[in-house]
């Protein structure tokens, strides 16, 4: 019993050492704790005169003090990103988010790294832990969406933000692309037509839907959604279209004309069917003369729109229907003007001056052009044909003979130019040529046939 007591204390004192060993006196501790602290606001100082490296060896040691510790690899992180370095960087913000998966700062590292390595599939992941901290971050997301083609995906996440943030230029700038792309319409046709409903009182939702149908051609379902948006919101400017044409097939000339006036005024109404009600106000005027200066001034709004010569187009119309009085209103208007192909307005207002017999007008009209346009055959031809008809002979020749060294490749304009030619040697008395003129049109006549 003696002997074993004996044997626990002999034990027990070699076992004392080792239980020492196993413990760390608190001077240690605080010496550890300061030295980690030195190094770690060294890496502070090194980053802040933007010595990376030097930071990066004053962190690494700092590790060894104090291992696994979140903010030394976000601060790793930060100083590889500025080297860029980009795996250690994300390696290192990897890291500290998995050691402290809370901080969302950590997060925004990696997808600082992602960003700029335009690592937009990795940017994904990133964004939608970021997300969990702050919606605001779908924002990013849609745009990660656009540069990785998810289109469908990028549509759903705007048409969201839209219904619950409200609208961006940038996004409705995505969305316009991605409608671009006619596959995808049907979606947003579809989402436009559940805006609707959900929100009836919302006028952007019909002009967009409208919008895409006239896009597309879809005239009817344009005028079906103004008939709805009518009904919804009567004093929207877009109701107006389908206003007009309600009066208009009522006979009520008055109304239609107020509510033409007010579309036309738009600024909010797609151009094209601005077009549309022009046209039929148009046809309206043809039965209904009395309303022609309606149309006149109607036809004024589009002096600012370049894409269409709205006065040419009414002046063509009325040429095919041969009432060349208002033909020539709308051509004079449109050489006025001066936009679009001015050689074919004034080739239009000459014909149409020819079919009036208005040659006065012609003559002076075509003498000016020439001078505008000193290689224009037509022009010689027009001064050449006016003043045969004002039985200005020797002007006619003149500008014919001019005008025939302009002539080419063009056999209809060779023959009339010798006829005319024949009319201006007959007026001044010159038999012999008048002859030789009208031979060379009829050769060239056979010639044709």
């Amino acid at each position: 019993m003696k002997n074993r007591a004996f044997l626990l204390f002999i034990l027990g004192i070699l076992g004392f050492p080792a239980l020492l060993c196993a413990q760390t006196e608190p001077e240690e501790i605080k010496l550890d704790t300061d030295q980690f602290q030195e190094l770690f606001y060294e890496s502070l100082l090194q980053k802040g005169i933007e010595n990376y490296d030097k930071a990066i060896v004053a962190l690494e040691k700092a590790d060894k003090f104090k291992p696994n510790d979140a903010t030394v690899y976000f601060e790793l992180g930060k100083n590889y990103l500025a080297l860029k370095d980009y795996q250690n960087a994300y390696t290192s913000f990897e890291t500290a988010t998995k050691l402290d998966p809370k901080n969302r700062w950590y997060w925004i590292g990696m997808y600082d790294v992602s960003y700029e390595t335009k690592n937009f599939t990795q940017g994904i992941t990133v964004i939608n832990k970021l997300i969990e901290f702050d919606p605001k971050y779908k924002e990013d997301l849609t745009s990660l969406y656009m540069g990785t083609n998810q289109f469908e995906k990028a549509l759903a996440l705007i048409q969201e933000l839209n219904e619950t943030v409200g609208k961006t230029d940038r996004r409705e700038l995505y969305k316009s692309q991605i409608l671009a792309q006619g596959k995808y319409q049907n979606l947003e046709i579809n989402n436009l037509e559940e805006q609707i409903v959900k929100y009836p009182q919302q006028e952007s939702n019909y002009i967009s839907l409208i919008f895409l149908y006239t896009k597309n051609n879809e005239d009817a379902k344009a005028f079906e959604i103004v008939k709805k948006l009518e009904k919804a919101i009567p004093n929207s400017e877009w109701a107006q279209v389908s206003l007009f044409k309600t009066y208009l097939e009522g006979n009520e000339a008055q109304k239609a004309i107020t509510a033409m006036n007010v579309v036309l005024a738009s600024t909010k109404i797609d151009s094209k069917i601005k077009h549309r009600i022009l046209n039929e106000f148009l046809i309206f005027t043809q039965k209904n003369p009395q309303y022609a200066p309606d149309l006149e001034k109607a036809v004024a709004t589009f002096n600012n729109d370049t894409s269409v010569d709205v006065n040419k187009e009414i002046g063509k119309f009325f040429q095919n229907k041969e009432q060349w009085d208002k033909a020539v209103l709308y051509y004079e208007k449109s050489a006025q003007r001066g936009v679009g192909d001015t050689l074919e307005t004034n080739l239009l207002l000459f014909q149409a001056y020819v079919e009036q017999k208005n040659f006065s007008s012609l003559a002076p009209k075509a003498e000016s052009l020439i001078e505008t346009y000193p290689s224009q055959a037509q022009f010689y031809f027009y001064a050449g044909l006016a003043y045969n008809q004002l039985k200005q002979f020797k002007k006619a020749k003149d500008y014919l003979e001019m005008g025939m060294d302009y002539v080419v490749e063009n056999k209809e304009l060779e023959i009339n130019f010798n006829l005319q030619l024949g009319e201006a040697f007959n007026g001044l008395g010159d038999f012999k040529k008048k002859d030789l003129f009208f031979s060379k049109a009829n050769q060239l006549l056979k010639q044709k046939k």
